[in-house]
């Protein structure tokens, strides 16, 4: 007996362990989605799009390379490095297919706490002033590259981590209101940062808690000290940028290539400044010498990665939250899907391998995602051509933006932080869907601008936890029915038998961050099978709910799907009598519901909805004014769906209800 037991376990064993060809072909193709989509990659329709956005991204790239590599308090130069290894790693590793990874706000600023602690300004009188034989840089620059590139590599190494415990799962907790806080708050602190470059003023390295009012304080304490020239010239390129960049938007469907207005601004704000000496002449600060080239990779120093541990935790928590938001965005606006886990894996590697190329930490940003829409592309080959133009810029055009003024560069950085500045505009909604939600994102917002980006998120996630667990205990106190899926069937004649199918789901939980991915899922899978069966069901189908601290969902519907019928017609009654309470997050779930099954054509009728439910839904939702869709009770939607058979009979010679069975 003991024999055939060890006997089978061994099978077993050699089963588990005895991978084949299919599963490792499986398991690159998940690994490596560039595998996935490149053998199909569509080069007379997607080439030319692809590249006019490349194009285009490049610009950004290079502009924004410059401006956070200064913001991470690091040489320009390495600010260009950052937009060229990054994105090639994510093109390989990521899903996003609109998502712009290279150097990021966000986590500069966070790696420049890191810098300016290790090897501060006033160490530059201490170092050696002889050019090492990287680029020909000052030992200085390259002992704070060399801290950045350490926050970086490990802030890496915890995405990696992360990707190998399976946390991408849960990153759930971080709802849509924690991130519209954190960024804006994050995007305020940058604004701020560029204040003494829009101004034209000397100011020592502010940081800490409460570092945004002493940047302020200081500001004004020394307002003599503004430079004219600077400021001027500053407001000229900030109105320049959003006028030319709202005629952009305004005609973009009647002109096929915006105006690339960053790159037109660099190249005469740089001739101007040759031409008139403003460095000399008016005291300007400008980028200075650009090396060209790339050196040799060399590891991150092993001896700070203690040092900096701060930091890489929140370049690789903020990095990823951010780009994983964009990410999401992306494939919900383009229809397709990505995995959070491999996000974690794609972002951790662009992170590790860039490290060792000098390049400060990276993520995914606003401006240029939202580029990539604008301009129309269509794959991360988008991306990978802004590379080669980067590269260019890197070989052989690098050293003529010399002359290019910092005032001019920080006035870039700020109106292409617009899009997260203006998600201020957000609180309306939070206040109308739900006002909790407005508090939590007032209440983190407020703690990103007090201490860092990284603190604001530690608490709006916190603080989300804490209230949706002081909340379900009242939801347990009524009254909790298992979700019951009931069906009938409306058997109409043509030329053949159609069925109408109607499906009504009672679901008893409340809907918030927590369960509405997985009851968006549930519901989907319903649809889905539904559309693909081709014959009646005999038995009901049935799903027990969950406890509530395990899952807080609506559980699993497991049904047989037979051969799809192309004619079937369904309906779904949702029983929203167990939605005690509900957030945000929520109401988005039943909103893209809702638009989903309306592209299906598949009509959503709720039942049992509560004032403010119907309130949050119509005001969150672009909803069918025409068609009514919100109901009293289960009765008053299926007597609705009755009272159309006048309708039915202009299409069907007959109609013939069968008994209804209600559970």
């Amino acid at each position: 007996m003991t024999g055939a037991k060890r006997k089978k376990k061994s099978m077993l064993w050699s089963k588990m362990h005895t991978p084949q060809c299919e599963d490792i072909i499986q398991w690159c193709r998940r690994r490596l989605p560039i595998l996935d989509w490149a053998p199909h990659y569509n080069l007379k329709e997607n080439l030319l799009p692809d590249t006019v956005s490349g194009i285009m991204l490049a610009v950004q790239q290079v502009t924004q390379g410059l401006a956070f590599a200064v913001l991470s308090s690091v040489h320009p130069v390495f600010g260009l490095y950052g937009s060229l290894f990054p994105a090639i790693i994510y093109a390989i590793f990521g899903m996003g297919r609109h998502v712009a990874t290279g150097t990021f706000a966000l986590t500069s600023l966070i790696s420049a706490n890191a810098v300016e602690r290790i090897v501060p300004q006033n160490m530059q009188n201490l170092t050696t002033q002889s050019n090492t034989s990287v680029l020909g840089l000052s030992d200085f620059e390259m002992q704070r590259i060399r801290v950045a590139a350490a926050v970086s590599f490990l802030g890496g190494v915890i995405q990696v981590a992360m990707f190998v415990l399976q946390l991408g799962s849960a990153t759930f907790v971080v709802t849509e209101p924690v991130i519209s806080a954190m960024t804006t708050g994050a995007a305020t602190h940058v604004v701020t940062s560029q204040v003494k470059y829009l101004l034209g003023m000397k100011m020592p390295y502010i940081s800490g808690p409460l570092g945004f009012f002493y940047i302020y304080a200081y500001v004004f304490e020394n307002i003599k000290s503004v430079r004219l020239e600077a400021l001027l010239l500053s407001l000229l390129s900030i109105v320049v940028l959003v006028l030319v960049k709202e005629l952009n938007e305004q005609f973009k469907r009647k002109i096929k290539v915006v105006l690339p207005v960053d790159l037109v601004l660099i190249i005469a704000a740089s001739f101007a400044c040759y031409c008139t000496n403003m460095e000399n002449t008016y005291g300007l600060e400008v980028v200075g010498h650009i090396p060209q080239g790339i050196p040799s990779p060399r590891a991150p120093p092993m001896n700070i990665l203690s040092a900096v541990i701060t930091e890489a935790f929140g370049v690789a928590l903020v990095g990823y939250v951010a780009s994983l938001a964009l990410a999401q965005g992306s494939a919900k606006k383009f229809k397709y899907s990505i995995e959070d886990n491999q996000e974690f894996l794609a972002h951790g590697l662009s992170n590790i391998v860039s490290s060792f190329f000098f390049c400060i930490p990276s993520a995914a940003a606003m401006g240029r995602t939202a580029g990539l829409y604008s301009t129309g592309a269509k794959t991360q080959v988008a991306c990978l051509i802004s590379c080669i133009f980067v590269l260019i810029v890197i070989y052989a055009i690098g050293p003529l933006l010399y002359w290019l003024p910092m005032c001019v560069l920080a006035s870039i950085i700020v109106v292409g932080l617009k899009g997260m500045l203006i998600q201020f505009r957000d609180l309306k909604k939070y206040w109308n869907v739900d006002k909790i939600d407005w508090g939590i994102w007032v209440s983190t917002y407020v703690f990103t601008i007090c201490f860092a980006a990284n603190v604001g998120l530690l608490f709006g996630v916190v603080c989300t936890i804490a209230i949706v667990i002081g909340r379900f205990p009242r939801a347990m106190t009524v009254s909790i029915k298992n979700m019951k899926e009931m069906e009938f069937k409306v058997k109409t004649e043509m030329d053949s038998e159609t069925l109408q199918q109607v499906k009504i789901i009672s679901i008893n939980n409340p809907l918030v961050f927590l369960n509405a991915k997985k009851c968006y899922t549930d519901l989907m899978n319903i649809i889905q099978k539904e559309n693909a069966c081709n014959q009646p069901l005999d038995d009901i189908s049935k799903c027990e709910q969950n406890t509530l601290l395990n899952s807080l969902s609506n559980g699993n519907c497991n049904e047989e799907a037979s051969q799809s019928c192309p004619s079937e017609k369904c309906s779904l009654i949702l029983d929203c009598s167990g939605f005690t309470f509900f957030d945000y997050s929520g109401v988005s779930m039943l909103v893209e519901v809702y638009m989903d099954c309306k592209g299906r054509s598949v009509d959503v009728l709720l039942a049992h909805c509560t004032a403010s439910l119907i309130k949050a839904m119509t005001y969150y939702g672009n909803l069918d004014s025409e068609k009514p869709i919100f109901f009293e009770s289960v009765s008053a939607a299926i007597s609705h769906i009755h009272s159309n058979k006048a309708s039915y009979k202009l299409l069907f010679d007959n109609l013939d209800l069968p008994t209804m069975p209600l559970l």
